[in-house]
């Protein structure tokens, strides 16, 4: 292996004086064994480049030790899990022991009457139908906002509601949630009754000013409660401390499917639809859509919920806005995974909440007509190109701040916060995500809001809760912090513009004391080697549909070492490789997007890899998907 230069890329470079880690050849891999190597970077320039995909992150900034550990197998491996002995082991691998587990039956899901407040909810929800009461929708301005938006108005109308709105508040005029703003805003429509989704948990001011003006609120979110709950009429939160119901890795669009299950059990009780229950199954796919968008843990109940939604969708059995996402993003729609919604679909309807107004990714969504629908998910694919473009600006920026010394050479920080007062709010947490992967650190990165404060989006690393870290920060340095809230690995909030170094430095000690006693490697944890005789397409084909992959159920990654037969550059900045397993006949074609090594690799490698299928002219080919590199 040979160590490179973190100024320039260059092993051989001797003029930017700066300390790099080398660690020399590495031990080859055992079963169940660890080795440790420095992720340091293989080409100057390769840095942020895009790509509209999960990527490697093998051109780092600053030194992080990098893990490779292979997953933990049971005493004993149950047979017959999957369709493939691999696929029993990758299951097993993630705590499944018996084939009921990977059921994806509807039947098999909990039923709504656990949630808390739901007796509540629905209540408001049996009167605003039988008295044909105007209902107002208030959504998020992100993906699972869309989908949770688009969900409750169809669902609604399915059920008889006489008259159903929505409004998604403009995230740069009025921010997140109820607030107070909002509320007046929407009482420019008389309605009766409000119900948040995927938004209202803290919106403790905008429900008593909606109290004000006399209108009922039902809270439908997801998001972790603060120690204070606003006062409205009714709040469904899986994540309440005095809910059992077990739902609480729902996403938005989750719990307001599971509203909308127990209102039609309610009306159904008291003689509404003759009979005749509207299939509310037919939403799964927009609730498959909003589940894998938002970064939800795939829990088996999530599992469940997205596999029936991408079972509907590949049969056909879509609408026409989902139809048409998936048409502008270039995916297939008989051959959609979760992977596809979450790099194809989700980016481009959370452009239009990030760039302008979600409104567009709504009518996407609800439009029943299929050329309407292009139209608008074009133009949410223009928003998603122009905010390719200005996520490179800005990560080409937050480079040069990096290589300019925001990281010491005396260390590796604990936590990295970053603020140009030009950067765009809706893309400031799209590069807090790709920096947090580059140092694997905990990330912050503000932009100004124009009026003395400035919003910060942060991501964070296993073991590090970024909800509780700010909360620790607030506890300890009250008023530091006007606003916060999230989850534990990404989280926003609001403070001065003048107390950001105070902010950075307060947020930074809060980090390093929570990462005492924690290994902070970046670890690509794997599910051990294959033999050559097992890359093939039928398990190519056999990984990619055997379950909804996704956040809390990885999708398989393997490891091992190789022989390369043939190594070059595409568009100067993708490494293309040939490459079989020593001892082995079969040739594979491999790709490390964003990897541009100098010299080329030869001889023997490692990779940490996906078993993929890539389709050329007609032609189906197993190929390597490379996330780390070592040489």
């Amino acid at each position: 292996m040979q160590a490179t230069c973190p100024g320039c890329g260059n092993h051989r470079c001797r003029g930017h004086g700066r300390s790099y880690n080398y660690t020399g050849d590495l031990p080859r891999l055992r079963e169940a064994s660890a080795v440790t190597a420095i992720a340091a970077p293989t080409a100057g320039g390769a840095g942020f480049r895009y790509y509209d995909a999960p990527t490697p992150n093998t051109t780092v900034a600053m030194s992080v030790p990098v893990t490779i550990r292979r997953r933990p197998l049971p005493d004993v491996v149950t047979q017959g899990l999957g369709s493939h002995p691999v696929l029993d082991a990758i299951f097993a691998a993630r705590g499944v022991r018996e084939s009921a587990e990977l059921s994806f039956a509807l039947k098999d899901l909990p039923p709504p009457s656990g949630m808390a407040g739901i007796d509540e909810a629905v209540s408001l929800l049996v009167q605003a139908l039988e008295e044909c009461q105007r209902i107002l929708i208030v959504g998020d301005y992100d993906a699972d906002g869309a989908t949770s938006t688009a969900l409750a108005v169809t669902a609604l109308r399915m059920l008889g509601a006489a008259e159903v709105g929505f409004l998604l508040p403009n995230r740069f005029d009025y921010g997140y949630g109820l607030s107070p703003p909002i509320v007046d805003l929407a009482a420019e429509r008389k309605p009766d009754l409000l119900i948040t989704v995927d938004n209202g948990i803290a919106s403790v001011d905008g429900v008593a000013r909606a109290r004000e003006l006399g209108t009922r609120v039902l809270v439908t979110d997801h998001h972790l409660p603060p120690e204070v709950l606003p006062e409205a009429d009714a709040i469904v939160n899986p994540n309440r401390a005095d809910d059992r119901s077990g739902l609480n890795n729902l996403a938005g669009v989750g719990v307001i499917f599971y509203v909308m299950l127990a209102l039609r059990q309610a009306l159904q009780q008291r003689g509404h639809f003759g009979g005749r229950l509207p299939p509310l199954g037919e939403l799964l796919d927009i609730v498959a859509v909003g589940t894998v968008a938002d970064v939800v843990p795939l829990d088996r109940i999530n599992r469940i919920l997205v596999e029936q939604g991408l079972r509907r969708i590949r049969a056909g059995q879509t609408r026409p806005g989902i139809e048409a996402l998936i048409r502008v993003a270039g995916r297939s729609r008989e051959a959609l995974c979760a992977m596809d919604i979450g790099f194809g679909l989700g980016p481009r309807l959370n452009a239009a909440g990030r760039l302008e107004d979600m409104r567009i990714g709504v009518q996407c969504l609800l439009s029943e007509d299929a050329g309407k629908a292009l139209e608008l998910a074009t133009e949410l694919d223009s928003l998603n190109r122009r905010r390719r473009e200005i996520e490179q600006e800005m990560r080409d920026e937050a480079e040069a701040i990096l290589q300019s010394g925001a990281l010491s050479d005396a260390g590796n920080p604990p936590a990295l916060c970053l603020y140009e007062p030009h950067w765009h709010q809706g893309v400031v947490g799209i590069l807090a995500s790709r920096v947090k992967d580059r140092i694997h650190r905990p990330v912050i990165v503000f932009a100004s809001d124009d009026n003395g404060q400035i919003k910060g989006s942060g991501r964070s690393i296993e073991g590090v809760h970024l909800r509780d870290a700010l909360d620790a920060v607030a506890t300890r340095q009250p008023g530091l912090i006007s606003k916060f809230g999230g989850h534990a690995m990404a989280a926003g909030l609001s403070i001065a513009e003048a107390d950001f170094d105070a902010f950075r430095q307060a947020f930074a000690e809060e980090v390093g004391e929570r990462l005492k006693g924690i290994n902070a490697d970046r670890c690509y944890l794997t599910d051990g080697s294959l033999r050559g005789q097992d890359m093939t397409l039928p398990l190519a084909e056999a990984l990619r549909f055997a379950a909804p992959w996704g956040q809390g159920f990885p999708a398989p990654l393997f490891d091992g070492e190789f022989e390369v037969v043939d190594a070059r550059l595409l568009q100067d900045k993708h490494l293309k490789l040939r490459v079989r397993v020593p001892g082995d006949d079969g040739v594979f074609d491999a790709i490390a997007f964003n990897n541009a090594p100098d010299p080329l690799p030869r001889g023997q490698v490692r990779l940490v890899y996906r078993l993929e299928i890539n389709e050329f002219r007609g032609e189906r080919n197993v190929q390597l998907m490379v996330e780390y590199l070592d040489y």
